[in-house]
């Protein structure tokens, strides 16, 4: 099943940096949910791989949306938030080895 991404506004103004954090200006709409204009999420890379990714990549932007609301806002567990994080990084045409560091990071990141 391919999964559908869309922003409401263009790719680089749907989301506004707060300093480290980021906020929606405008609805994220994913196949199975809407992030909400207001919504407030984070791009946390682990310390073992800040030097290889930067936080604020745009290509993670999306993808830091989605699995910080399914997360926090539909109290989804960390591995069911993977799915439309790495889809949404395959959207932003990111490899397979570097969506799945990624997803292993954000699976595991609960037990820092």
């Amino acid at each position: 099943m391919a999964h559908r991404l869309f922003w409401m506004a263009g790719p680089s103004d749907w989301c506004v940096r707060v300093g480290n954090d980021y906020v929606t200006t405008s609805p994220l709409v994913w196949d199975w949910f809407t992030v909400p204009a207001g919504f407030r999420f984070q791009v946390s890379i682990p310390r073992f791989c800040g030097w290889a990714l930067n936080p604020h990549d745009a290509r993670y932007l999306k993808a830091a949306a989605l699995h910080d609301y399914a997360v926090h806002e539909k109290q989804w567990p960390r591995v069911r938030a993977a799915v439309p994080f790495s889809e949404a990084l395959r959207a932003e045409n990111l490899g397979r080895m570097h969506r799945l560091a990624m997803v292993l990071a954000v699976i595991s990141w609960k037990f820092r």
